[in-house]
């Protein structure tokens, strides 16, 4: 088998402007992988460590040339003479030289470059594409995705508390059709927004950012989208939720501040009444983050007063690492994980993330970063783990679409073959 000859990260820019690492990795073969290394702005603090340099005379501090060196000097000395093909020892040596448990040493950005990378040259040392090299001759479930077409909280210069508001364009037989009508939305949202007189700047995931003054009156923008677009509201199109109540709370949670919907002081429970409420109003078939990332008893009153009816997804809760998903599977909280590669450092950690939480039949949605790149890799991991669900931001801003346009590419490379996950995929983490 092929074995790597050479590995090379350099610094780029991010889609919001900020420093990030790309790193080939090339085989003796002429194999060769690349991989771009995204950035959250809402970040749990269980996540894995970013490593930047912190000087300030470059990028504000944000550079990451020592996460470079530690690619091009550390790891490629490391990695060199290992079989490209052998993802799980390569991502051991990875963990093993980094030593550390949230990979402080090398950094996250590191490890998840040279991993990524890696995968990728085996894959083209495989002569197969990236999801089947992942996934087996039986990957062919295309996923559901969320379009994030409204940005609030961290993602956004507006009033909105509530980070994203997306559409989930579920009801629908194929990838290819699912993802026009969400792009139908998109551009009848816009149309909306003008004939309001409201903004129709994008955010950094390239969703709308209206001066618009509740989560109500932007879920009500969505309904009316989905109208104009010719789709009907909770059976071909529904919306979903990303609160990120992290960042409006404290770091066990309450008190929780959403002064725009009239929670300026609230409680756990208070919180989780507004969330029925929505739910009742509207098709709102997923909340992400609906509590902090450790109000663990609050989590738990949320998913018994709404874990039968809607997908209630952990992000900063979980940050993609199995130990405290398997907390969070022990105490029956939640029922689906957000899944993000750069929150814990490796393919293989991430796979065994997508794969305790399908074990338990908890949901499980592929995601991007506010700070992207270019690079797809979320795509094909979709495809090869089968989860069912993406969210990679809205129908505009070419990093986003990337991601989008890949997935047509494999739905069209599988033919009759491909299958589309479709609203089941929701409900099955309600009915677990």
């Amino acid at each position: 088998m092929p074995l790597i000859e050479h590995i090379h990260a350099v610094e780029i820019l991010d889609s919001r402007g900020n420093p990030t690492l790309e790193v080939d990795v090339i085989a003796d073969d002429g194999s060769f992988g690349r991989a771009g290394v995204p950035s959250g702005a809402s970040t749990g603090p269980a996540e894995a460590l970013e490593l930047r340099d912190g000087d300030e005379s470059r990028y504000n501090g944000k550079g990451v040339l020592q996460a470079v060196e530690n690619v091009n000097d550390t790891l490629y000395e490391a990695l060199a003479g290992v079989e490209t093909t052998d993802q799980i020892l390569i991502d051991r040596i990875l963990l093993e030289v980094d030593g550390t448990e949230n990979k402080s040493r090398l950094g996250a950005n590191a490890l998840l470059g040279v991993s990524l990378a890696a995968a990728k040259c085996g894959a083209e040392a495989s002569g197969l594409p990236l999801f089947r090299y992942l996934g087996g001759a039986h990957a062919s479930i295309l996923p559901v995705p969320l379009l994030n077409v409204i940005n609030g909280g961290a993602h956004a210069d507006n009033a909105l508390d509530v980070q994203e508001f997306m559409l989930a364009p579920a009801g629908f037989d194929t990838f290819g059709e699912a993802l026009r009508a969400a792009t139908e939305c998109f551009h009848a949202l816009k149309k909306l927004l003008q004939d309001k007189g409201l903004s129709t700047g994008v955010g950094d995931e390239g969703g709308f950012a209206p001066e618009v003054a509740t989560a109500r009156e932007s879920l009500d923008l969505l309904m009316g989208a989905i109208e104009v677009a010719g789709f009907r509201p909770g059976d071909q199109v529904y919306v979903a939720l990303d609160v990120a109540a992290g960042e409006v709370g404290g770091p066990d949670g309450p008190p929780y501040r959403l002064p725009g919907e009239g929670l300026e002081e609230a409680s756990s429970e208070q919180l989780i009444d507004w969330y029925v409420d929505l739910a009742a109003s509207y098709p709102l078939v997923s909340i992400e983050d609906g509590l902090g990332d450790e109000d663990w008893a609050g989590w738990k009153k949320l998913t018994d007063a709404l874990g039968h009816k809607v997908q209630l997804v952990g992000d900063d809760l979980f940050v993609t690492n199995t130990e405290r998903i398997n907390r969070g599977l022990r105490e029956g909280i939640a029922n689906a994980v957000l899944i993000k590669p750069n929150q814990i450092g490796t393919l293989t950690e991430t796979l065994a993330a997508i794969d305790l939480a399908r074990s338990r039949a908890y949901g499980a949605m592929i995601s991007h970063r506010s700070g992207e790149t270019s690079d797809t890799t979320i795509s094909d991991l979709a495809v090869a783990s089968g989860c069912g669900q993406i969210k990679a931001g809205s129908a505009s801003r070419g990093e986003r679409v990337a991601k989008y346009n890949r997935l047509l590419w494999i739905e069209d490379s599988l033919g009759e073959t491909a299958s589309f996950a479709g609203a089941s995929t929701f409900r099955q983490a309600v009915e677990h």
